[in-house]
């Protein structure tokens, strides 16, 4: 029988905001023998300089002591672009270090988020080595995401103003991001959250109670027991509802895991739902209590103007983004149904409704001091009324929607949700 083939190089996405503690964990994954580190900086982006830096520890052997280079790279912006120049210069860069490392280890800038790397490893093609186009997710294992977190400042961070422009980080052009939106959505898409620093009790104790509610199927461990047990970083012993590096379908589960459900120093999950539209003014009067006492929220939100539309709502900290997310399936003919992901046509099928379909609101807040009662209070409140439901969608139609385009304050455009294109920004304060 021929041998079995050798198991495909692994990769490793590795992120955090808090840099020394993010440098740390990639020493101790490049202390592994067949270990290759890549990684880009983006603080000279601004001159339209990247630099990219490679490390490597080889494999030793008897007669050869093992060895480790670095090496770093200057790479112009493709197109005066970040992502241009990360996916045309990154990938295949990934894929030139499958052909003789073990382990890849992609050691994001601080300012990146893995979700919308983790898509482009999936989804972007790009030369191969030994010719044709290929996804570096067919090449390498994707074992998931490693992200770094302050014990002492992520929770200070996840529920509060600061911007970018405050950290010793990279400004990335047209980014508004809060750090607030960084360091929740690096903790949000992680497999193992490593936390160092120190902190009293319990700063630590309201930041597990956070951690857990927001990435349940997370693994947590402190940067000490990771120095002592580096084999934790490996990512071999996850539960089977790891994300692995998954970018999934708006339309999937909001709660994923089995978070708890009960509160925990100040923190507290919350559900909201309903099967009626929402008025898009008092929608937009009801904003605040997103923003104040609320880690994060994520949902699907159903506007009175927008019937057909699907709209993504989501906060971190004082900012919030709602932006458009396809159509919902009521009102579509056979080839969207066939189209659509099994999971999301099963379960419109099961909660349709004969007047709306699967039109619905479905909101998850993860609050800190905000109770869950004023939260469900406002949005039911920002519901059509009886009477305005039964005036019907001629005059859904004819009200009037600050979410459009136009709006300008206190809203303004930017970039959306990392899988939405956004058409506004909402900041605490400000709002008649």
């Amino acid at each position: 029988m021929p041998p079995d083939p050798p198991p495909p190089t692994e990769l490793l996405v590795l992120a955090g905001l808090p840099r020394e503690i993010t440098e740390r964990v990639a020493r101790l994954l490049l202390a592994a023998p067949g270990t290759v580190v890549v990684g880009h900086d983006l603080r000279d982006v601004a001159d339209g300089l990247v630099r990219r830096r490679v490390r490597t520890t080889t494999i030793g052997t008897a007669d050869t002591p093992a060895t480790r280079t670095d090496t770093t790279t200057d790479v112009r912006l493709a197109h005066g672009c970040v992502s241009c120049t990360l996916r045309e210069d990154l990938l295949p860069e990934l894929l030139r270090q499958a052909r003789t490392a073990t382990r890849v280890v992609l050691h994001l800038d601080p300012v990146l988020e893995p979700e919308q790397v983790c898509w482009a490893l999936a989804h972007v093609l790009t030369d191969a080595p030994g010719g044709g186009r290929t996804v570096v997710t067919d090449v390498l294992d994707l074992r998931g995401v490693v992200t770094a977190v302050d014990s002492a400042s992520w929770l200070d961070d996840a529920t509060g103003d600061a911007e970018l422009d405050d950290r010793d980080v990279a400004r990335l052009p047209d980014d508004e991001r809060t750090v607030a939106q960084v360091v929740t959505g690096q903790a949000e898409f992680a497999d193992l959250l490593v936390l160092g620093g120190t902190a009293s009790g319990w700063t630590l104790a309201r930041t597990h109670a956070a951690l857990a509610r927001l990435t349940p199927a997370a693994r947590r461990a402190t940067l000490a027991a990771v120095t002592t047990d580096p084999e934790l970083l490996g990512l071999r012993h996850l539960p089977t509802d790891a994300r692995r590096g998954r970018v999934e379908d708006v339309h999937a589960p909001l709660l994923r895991g089995t978070p708890p459900l009960d509160e925990d120093c100040g923190l507290a999950l919350h559900v909201f739902s309903a099967r009626r539209p929402f008025h898009p003014e008092r929608l937009h009067q009801a904003i605040d209590v997103l923003l104040d006492g609320v880690v994060r929220t994520r949902g699907r939100v159903w506007l009175a103007t927008r019937p057909a539309d699907v709209l993504w709502l989501e906060s971190a900290g004082g900012g919030l983004q709602i932006g458009h997310a396809g159509t919902w399936l009521a009102g579509t003919g056979p080839d969207v149904w066939e189209a659509a992901d099994p999971q999301r046509v099963a379960l419109a099928a099961a909660g349709w409704d004969d007047r709306f379909g699967d039109r619905c609101q479905d909101v998850v807040v993860l609050s800190d001091g905000t109770r869950p009662e004023t939260i469900d209070a406002a949005l039911h409140a920002a519901l059509l009324t009886d009477d305005e439901v039964a005036a019907g969608p001629a005059a859904w139609a004819e009200l009037s929607d600050p979410f459009g385009w136009w709006h300008a304050d206190p809203c303004e455009p930017t970039d959306g949700p990392t899988r939405t294109p956004a058409e506004h920004r909402h900041d605490r304060g400000g709002h008649d």
